[in-house]
């Protein structure tokens, strides 16, 4: 147990070095192993008490409720959202659209995705790299609907040469989130401030 600690705190200790030495060139925001704990329990329970979280996370709660706080402003923390269950609210169809664009002139790239922004169906869409231009994931209530979808909204899209549409039979795997501390200790105590 105690080699699993000192190797979460090197790790820790490790990130936040490197991330303090490609500040200026990256993004990515360092996180210790409590933060990665506290991220995995929100992805799973976005309601939870700051309460519940402090004694997950074996931290005071108000100690708990300023990294909760530090990682909004960070902007590690976008929101908190409801999951939906899409049949029960009649949008059972989930359809991914491979798109392929005339040419791949910035112009036509901003102004392809400024138009997928404003159809409401559109759940997701990646700029790809391999044959298609694009990936976008569709939920529909079904095949017709997808149809006027299709008719009235995708193939409208500016500058597209060519659509391919499939349909998902059955979702296989679909995650609340990402996994940040599946190897975290049970018990961690932050090292620095004495949390």
């Amino acid at each position: 147990m105690f080699s699993i600690l000192q190797r979460w705190y090197h790790l820790a200790r490790t990130i936040c070095v490197l991330a303090s030495i490609s500040k200026e060139y990256s993004s990515v925001v360092a996180l210790d192993p409590i933060d990665r704990v506290i991220l995995d329990l929100l992805q799973a329970d976005g309601r939870m008490t700051h309460a519940a979280l402090a004694e997950q996370v074996h931290l005071s709660p108000s100690a708990c409720l300023r990294r909760v706080k530090r990682l909004e402003r960070a902007g590690v923390i976008e929101g908190y959202r409801a999951a939906l269950a899409l049949e029960r609210v009649g949008l059972g169809t989930t359809v991914f659209v491979e798109i392929s664009l005339t040419s791949q002139q910035e112009g036509h790239l901003d102004e392809f995705e400024d138009a997928v922004m404003d159809v409401p169906e559109v759940i997701s869409c990646h700029l790809m790299a391999g044959d298609a231009d694009y990936l976008i994931q569709v939920v529909v209530a079904d095949v017709t609907d997808y149809e006027r979808v299709h008719r009235t909204r995708m193939a409208r899209l500016p500058h597209v040469a060519k659509l391919k549409s499939s349909f998902a039979l059955r979702g296989v795997v679909t995650r609340p989130g990402v996994a940040l501390a599946s190897e975290a200790p049970r018990e961690i105590r932050d090292v620095d401030s004495g949390e």
